[in-house]
């Protein structure tokens, strides 16, 4: 018969890990207590310790994904349960395989934040082109450590977060005497008080690296309308006409005005069946309160392939176009990256053979093409992120060649604001990563101004019927990061796994059970 106790022992780390996870999660908007992520990498570490072997650091870190991931991204429950279920499940499990791969060893202070930060790599570009929400740099964007991405992004915010978890609770800087009390033959190494000094000094770095400046002109007035309406509901549930007729009735609240250059409305504000948009009865509607504030618009237009710029038979484009107050139709960006399970099944054909309930997502949409970018009629470029687009870095740099960037986005269908939350904290990461002002609006929240140092102004509540009005000044010039992008820090990440590896356990040959 087991010894119980011996049980129990073997349960700890596991249920330690899973406890670290949450701490993760909970770090993430809405909760967004920021220090909590550290907090939960300590924990994580302290479960994995310097004695486990392969199988039992692997289940350890599946519990630490799973705790992580079944909390911070409960928002997809909304979009497809069984979606939420394998994604999560394979994201826990890719957590899993780098708690195996990284060593034990004074090389696992170094070798573990690297094979977690690779892990979070992977998931901003697999499966489906990426899901990365709860990342550890949503769970930063309210804290001091946010300057980092203008530097490095999300993968240098990552790698940051982790590496300061597992030096803290690992051997170094150097083991606390109640720790090595606790933990016989336990003593400091240098690895983590060199990472933590790397850290210290990109933090300087960051300070005083570029971070683009003003245009030399005025800033633009822009007036961002939220329509208002219940969260939770779908295109099935509300008609379309009724969610442009909100956004009319509320742009109807706004003054002509000589300050006023421009008006922004949300993604799917307009949605267009089997006709042009251009003629259409919400076209003409949107110019007559262009002619009436005398700005041009810039509206989210959903329409049939076959009327956009690059037809697709059987499919729809989700674009923001720019109307004028004369009624022309002048610029159009569609959107590039689109929502798996949302606006496009993968494996359609498979899925529709075994029965699975495709109803809401009756066609796929068609991929836009770049630049990301509109003009106003003034020659004024702004970039575009359509609503998942915001949670890309790559899509952030490909809309910094515009002056200001627009995310225009549709959380109507969530119920509760994990989804919304962690899109304004994305808002706020792609702002201080490209040094550029995020407008965000939405049909029933949240809607706010994003500075180029991450500061949020006007947030709306959800559901509300509102128009923010700002003047938002047009930038130009370039940070690091909308220069060089995640390669760099990707390839720096796997140097990093490849020496703790080399070192730690391929040059010695031990792996310590």
């Amino acid at each position: 018969m087991s010894d119980p106790q011996t049980g129990f022992e073997r349960s700890k780390p596991p249920a330690l890990s899973l406890l670290g996870g949450l701490l993760v999660a909970l770090a993430m908007p809405p909760w967004g207590f920021w220090p909590l992520a550290f907090v939960g990498v300590v924990v994580f570490e302290t479960a994995l310790g310097d004695r486990l072997s392969r199988r039992r650091r692997a289940w350890c870190g599946f519990a630490f994904g799973a705790g992580w991931m079944f909390l911070g991204m409960a928002w997809m429950w909304y979009l497809t349960v069984p979606g939420y279920v394998l994604t999560c499940l394979l994201f826990a499990s890719l957590h899993g395989l780098a708690a195996a791969l990284a060593p034990n060893g004074p090389w696992r202070t170094i070798g573990r934040p690297a094979a977690h930060t690779l892990v979070e790599a992977i998931r901003m570009s697999f499966p489906f082109g990426g899901v990365p929400l709860a990342t550890l740099g949503i769970s930063q964007a309210g804290g001091p450590l946010l300057g980092l991405a203008r530097v490095g992004g999300v993968i240098l915010l990552t790698w940051v977060v982790f590496q300061v978890g597992f030096a803290l609770a690992g051997p170094a800087p150097a083991v606390p005497r109640m720790v090595a009390r606790r933990r016989t033959g336990v003593r400091g190494q240098p690895h983590g008080v060199l990472s933590l000094a790397a850290i210290a000094a990109l933090i300087v770095l960051a300070a005083f690296a570029p971070e683009g400046s003003d245009i030399d002109r005025d800033p633009i007035t822009i007036a961002a309308v939220q329509g208002g309406g219940e969260q939770g509901t779908s295109a099935l549930d509300v008609p379309s006409s009724r969610v442009t007729q909100a956004h009319l009735d509320a742009t109807a609240t706004i003054e002509p005005s000589p300050e006023l250059d421009l008006v922004v409305w949300p993604e799917n504000g307009i949605d267009v069946d089997n006709e042009p948009f251009v003629g259409s009865d919400a076209h003409l509607a949107v110019a007559a309160e262009a002619a009436r504030l005398g700005v041009p618009f810039a509206v989210g237009v959903t329409l049939d392939s076959e009327y956009s710029a690059y037809p697709v038979e059987g499919s729809f484009v989700n674009a923001q176009v720019v109307i004028t107050p004369d009624g022309e139709v002048t610029s159009a960006y569609e959107k590039v990256k689109i929502v798996p399970f949302g606006e496009y099944v993968p494996m359609r054909g498979l899925l529709e053979a075994l029965g699975a309930p495709l109803d809401q997502i009756r066609s796929d949409a068609t991929r836009g093409r770049d630049p990301a970018t509109i003009e106003l009629p003034d020659g004024t470029r702004l970039g575009v992120m359509i609503s998942w687009e915001v949670f890309f870095g790559g899509r952030g740099r490909a809309a910094s060649d515009g002056s200001i960037l627009l995310n225009p986005t549709n959380g109507a269908s969530y119920t509760g604001t994990i989804l919304q939350t962690q899109q304004v904290a994305s808002s706020r990461l792609r702002a201080v990563e490209n040094g550029r002002w995020v407008v965000q609006v939405s049909p029933t929240g949240f809607s706010a101004y994003v500075s180029p140092d991450g500061e949020v102004f006007q947030r709306t509540d959800v559901s509300e019927r509102k128009v923010i009005t700002m003047d938002v000044p047009p930038r130009h010039g370039s940070t690091w990061y909308s220069t060089t992008g995640d390669w760099p820090g990707i390839m720096a990440i796997l140097l990093l796994l490849f020496a703790a590896l080399w070192f730690g356990e391929w040059r010695s040959r031990r792996d310590p059970v």
